[in-house]
């Protein structure tokens, strides 16, 4: 049983009994500003998170609308450079339809490549490429030295014009790249004392001039020739020519241009592609003469009709 706390002082119990009333007044008002308080804290909380989702929403969609103008300026930067920088070293026609490039990871792609025939030469052009492979370090497009991590030439057509000697259009081509090559070293060389007018003019007219190139890995692989050639009587000959293949080209300090680079896969692309036509004329020619022994043999008509006909399929079929 419990027991209840008697007041048996009435002084006592008249000073607890004011002090205990007007203790609740207090409390209550005390109460009720710390829960107006928690409830606008919580208010101000709640929409400082909403204004902080805004922004970071507003952070990733800039973000990647800045990505994905970053990758369409790269891809527009690679192929103006491509159409500005080729025609002068080749002296023939080069165009691109499109390029394009990942700002994130590098991987890009050129499509529809084709370069062009020298004057006098009467097929469409001297290479057709549909697509290639190609890995940049995108920053890098933004520097003096272009690093290309790799490049895959998958399926180039190539047209050889002319004849075997050194008068066809890619020996031409080849005679043009050299021709550049030549007159930048003239350039490179310690100038003759020039107005500074004229200097002025010069280095405005070469604005890439200074762009250099980093390729660690070029591959050229399943590549067809077309052959063009009076011996042909207008027929076409095709023929393959082996995967070529390049590794670290200009990885030192001094990088590669353009132009050198032209040369050195134009230097391997040209005898490979001349040693596959010598042997393709030489096979169909083999066949020919086998054909007209076999027509000599057998003078009638029909034989010769016969070896006329089975030379004509063989070139069909090349």
């Amino acid at each position: 049983m419990g027991h209840a706390v008697r007041f048996t002082n009435p002084r006592l119990l008249t000073i607890l009994l004011p002090a205990t009333e007007h203790s609740v007044e207090p409390a209550r008002a005390t109460h009720r500003w710390v829960w107006g308080f928690c409830s606008r804290l919580s208010g101000f909380l709640i929409y400082m998170k909403k204004i902080l989702l805004g922004l970071a929403a507003l952070v990733v969609l800039g973000g990647i609308a800045l990505v994905v103008i970053l990758t369409l300026s790269l891809g527009s930067i690679i192929k103006k450079g491509v159409e500005a920088v080729a025609p002068p070293i080749t002296q023939t026609t080069v165009q691109l339809d499109s390029a394009s490039l990942s700002f994130l990871s590098g991987a890009g792609a050129l499509k529809g490549f084709v370069l062009g025939n020298p004057e006098g030469y009467k097929t469409p052009q001297a290479m057709r490429v549909g697509q290639i492979a190609v890995g940049i370090e995108p920053r890098s497009v933004f520097s003096d030295k272009i690093h290309v991590q790799h490049v895959k030439v998958e399926g180039a057509e190539i047209t050889f014009e002319g004849s075997l000697g050194t008068k066809n259009n890619l020996t031409k081509i080849m005679d043009n790249v050299d021709s550049t090559l030549g007159a930048d070293k003239d350039k490179s060389k310690p100038a003759s004392k020039e107005p500074a007018a004229d200097k002025g003019k010069a280095s405005k007219a070469e604005p890439g001039a200074s762009k250099k190139l980093q390729v660690d890995d070029f591959l050229i692989s399943g590549a067809k020739v077309n052959v063009s050639m009076n011996i042909l009587a207008g027929k076409q000959l095709s023929v393959t020519i082996p995967d070529i293949h390049f590794t670290n080209l200009g990885s030192g300090p001094e990088g590669i241009t353009a132009a050198e680079l032209t040369k050195k896969i134009l230097g391997e692309i040209t005898p490979a592609v001349m040693k596959a036509v010598e042997k393709g004329v030489g096979d169909l020619g083999k066949v020919a003469t086998d054909a007209l022994k076999d027509a000599g043999k057998d003078l009638s008509k029909d034989g010769v009709e016969k070896a006329a006909k089975g030379l004509g399929d063989l070139l069909k079929k090349k």
